[in-house]
């Protein structure tokens, strides 16, 4: 890929680097807006569509689940990088006035998304609820690559280990907002969906709304052209070695979790044994969301303060990989209890210095969101993966203790592995 870079002194607000800190009002709304994406992601992931699998497909239904999370983490693969690429190009005027660039994408992301889930909710095939699913991750995957460019776009860098930390916790407290909504607050499945259809517009819209978007002056649009936008979405590692490694041991960070985690229903059920499977999930999200907040917002202002990221990646994926560890050796309720604090917390950590990590090594300012987008690979492409490895781990290869035997080891490799990156202390 060749990126040609304008002189600092051309440079508009929408390419600039930011020096002016970001206000408690701009963390508030990117916070919303962040909770309502990923209550949209893992509320169906952990809570609806097993249940909906599971009625549809009672004895195949963790075959069943596999193929819809993974035809849904494929699309996600997909859709992150090229809306990012798109949104990297955006220049809309309206009444002879340029709109931002990336605000479209939320909020058309945020509407055509909620849509996507209600139509969701009356499938009753495997068939329609993968297509639906694959639709809905299409939408949230632009808010997402949009959302997550305005960490480069408007924080300093001084601050963002910080505000990661904010923009990092709704990855936990979205599932435990969206598990209370449809499990206490709504009944039924079709009325889960709509619930988070309807939480999804109300968060993600006022910071689409209410906060400035620096628009793209139409001189400094990169030629949208499919062979060259395509051709875009590979980094050469040779040139870009410390990006290389941050997509690397993301990817495998991330995989660790998806192994942890796509069965965990059924691991209390089967596994564990507990008699209400579901209330016990609900206490382990709960637990593992209040881990992650006690460490996240910490341990990000603590990196900045420091200007050290390394150290604290590989901490967290030490404290991951223990959690993982007590759950494969001693799969009872009083470990899970545990494991699910240290999980949170290690999370916590992770996310948010790792975040900061990530937005020092991008390559090039005019390409953030679509970079932003082939990190996000990184993210979904573990969810793809891990189906096709939990499967055949759970059923032949030991269960569960197998499970996250190899969740732990995946885990801290990709912690370790940070130490390759060098422009970064």
């Amino acid at each position: 890929m060749t990126t040609v870079n304008p002189t600092p002194a051309s440079l508009p607000a929408a390419l600039a680097e930011p020096t002016v800190p970001v206000r408690r009002s701009w963390i508030a709304l990117i916070f919303a807006a962040n909770l309502g994406v990923w209550m949209a992601f893992f509320t169906p992931i952990q809570v609806l569509l097993p249940q909906q699998v599971e009625r549809i497909a009672p004895a195949d239904k963790e075959a069943m689940l596999a193929v819809v999370t993974g035809l849904g983490a494929l699309a996600a693969v997909l859709a992150n990088p090229l809306a990012g690429a798109l949104s990297d190009r955006t220049s809309l005027r309206l009444a002879n006035r340029h709109l931002g660039r990336r605000h479209v994408w939320t909020a058309t992301g945020a509407v055509v998304g909620a849509f996507a889930l209600v139509v969701l909710a009356r499938q009753n095939t495997i068939a329609g609820v993968a297509v639906a699913w694959v639709a809905a991750q299409v939408c949230f995957n632009a808010m997402l690559a949009s959302l997550t460019a305005a960490i480069p776009d408007r924080v300093p860098v001084a601050q963002r280990g910080g505000v990661s930390g904010w923009v990092g916790i709704p990855q936990a407290l979205g599932l435990v907002v969206g598990a209370v909504l449809v499990t206490a607050v709504v009944t039924g499945n079709a009325a889960g969906y709509a619930a988070i259809a309807l939480a999804v517009l109300l968060l993600s819209l006022p910071f689409a709304l209410l906060t400035q978007d620096d628009p793209l002056p139409r001189e400094h649009r990169s030629p949208l052209r499919a062979r060259a936008l395509l051709a875009s979405m590979w980094i050469s590692p040779r040139r870009h070695p410390d990006f290389a490694w941050a997509w690397f041991t993301r990817f495998l960070v991330q995989t660790g979790n998806a192994l942890g985690t796509l069965y965990l229903l059924y691991f209390l059920s089967d596994g564990v044994r507990v008699a209400d499977p579901e209330g016990a999930l609900l206490v382990l999200i709960l637990l593992y969301t209040l881990g992650m907040m006690l460490t996240a917002v910490v341990a990000g202002r603590l990196s900045d303060r420091s200007g050290r990221r390394k150290v604290f990646v590989i901490v967290s994926g030490l404290i991951m990989a223990v959690a993982a560890v007590l759950l494969a050796v001693a799969p009872i309720w009083p470990m899970a209890i545990v494991a699910a604090l240290l999980l949170g917390a290690g999370y916590g950590v992770y996310l948010a210095v790792d975040a900061a990590l990530i937005t020092q090594v991008l390559p090039a300012a005019t390409d953030r969101a679509k970079d932003l987008g082939v990190i996000n690979i990184a993210n979904s492409a573990p969810q793809v993966l891990g189906p096709a490895l939990s499967a055949p781990i759970v059923v032949h290869l030991g269960g569960y203790p197998t499970l996250y035997a190899v969740t732990a080891v995946v885990t801290l490799v990709g912690s370790v592995l940070v130490l390759k990156i060098k422009a970064v202390p």
